[in-house]
């Protein structure tokens, strides 16, 4: 559901459509590299069964390490932005200049929506990191006909003053391309935005979050965007330029891969996919001060 300048062939017009907004997809990439994590708890096999399905209790013995911590869940573009084109093609500021209010994002091949995937696993996020304490809110719950626009996204993390911001994406590349990537923001000063302090927590997140996808779904790092790293760098996104607080977005993998939209529409996968989100972001506000 993204923004990439990349040559494809043209059949791919899918891939195109989901580009002009600020929404998820390749973009830089010469992204950065990903550092290992320095410690971490024991981990179990790729892909080992979970009651991931059951929506989790208190944690155990009543202890919630993330309390005091704001978290908040951006679920890319909104099922309804496809009845209001006119609304969501806009143009909002984004610091380096302007883009639609948001778009509608992509789809499967056999029509599940992007939107759909993204607020079913930003529900889930929720609910995981609720157990262990946090205060999470969404941009959007479904309960709004559209939107919100990009530049709302950011704003809302930075009046919640969040601890972390992540948004929800999933990719629309050529079907040939599988794997997730993780977006970090570029160093951006300009029309109003500037990045220059979440840049170096902005990256601890994602490499947080990369690492823990990667071990909690089994999948592995996007073979047509940063290099295997995972990671990729972008200064032409308003969700990050405008914001104020560490934020990342997560391409959760390719819709137009057989494979990785296999994942999406089986509700195993997307608990898979929120559990990584969500193990990344417990670990990075574990560590930051």
């Amino acid at each position: 559901m993204v923004v990439l300048a990349v040559l494809i062939p043209a059949g791919f017009t899918g891939w195109l459509l989901t580009r002009p907004g600020d929404g998820g997809g390749g973009g830089d990439p010469a992204g950065a590299t990903a550092r290992p994590s320095e410690s971490r708890p024991a981990e179990r096999a790729p892909g080992a069964p979970r009651p991931s399905d059951v929506t989790p209790g208190p944690a155990a013995g009543g202890d919630q390490p993330l309390a005091g911590r704001v978290v908040v869940v951006d679920p890319g573009h909104n099922p309804g932005n496809r009845d209001h084109p006119r609304e969501i093609a806009r143009s909002v500021p984004i610091g380096t200049g302007s883009k639609e209010c948001d778009t509608t994002g992509t789809a499967t091949d056999s029509g599940y929506a992007e939107a759909e995937f993204t607020l079913d696993v930003a529900r889930r996020i929720r609910t995981l990191l609720e157990r262990d304490g946090a205060t999470v809110r969404l941009t959007h719950d479904g309960d709004r006909p559209w939107g919100p626009c990009i530049d709302e996204r950011a704003e809302i993390g930075n009046r919640a003053e969040a601890d972390a911001v992540v948004s929800v994406h999933a990719d629309g590349a050529p079907s040939g391309a599988r794997g997730f990537h993780v977006i970090l923001p570029g160093r951006v000063r300009e029309g109003g935005a500037d990045t220059t302090a979440i840049t170096g927590p902005s990256r601890a997140l994602g490499e947080h979050v990369a690492d823990a996808y990667a071990r909690e779904t089994g999948n592995a790092p996007a073979d047509y965007i940063g290099g295997g790293s995972g990671l990729d760098v972008r200064s032409d996104l308003g969700g990050l330029n405008l914001s104020t607080v560490p934020k990342v977005f997560v391409e959760c993998g390719n819709m137009r891969n057989a494979r990785d939209a296999g994942e999406f529409t089986d509700a195993r996968g997307r608990a898979r996919t929120a559990e990584g989100i969500a193990d990344g972001i417990a670990r990075y506000l574990s560590e930051a001060d």
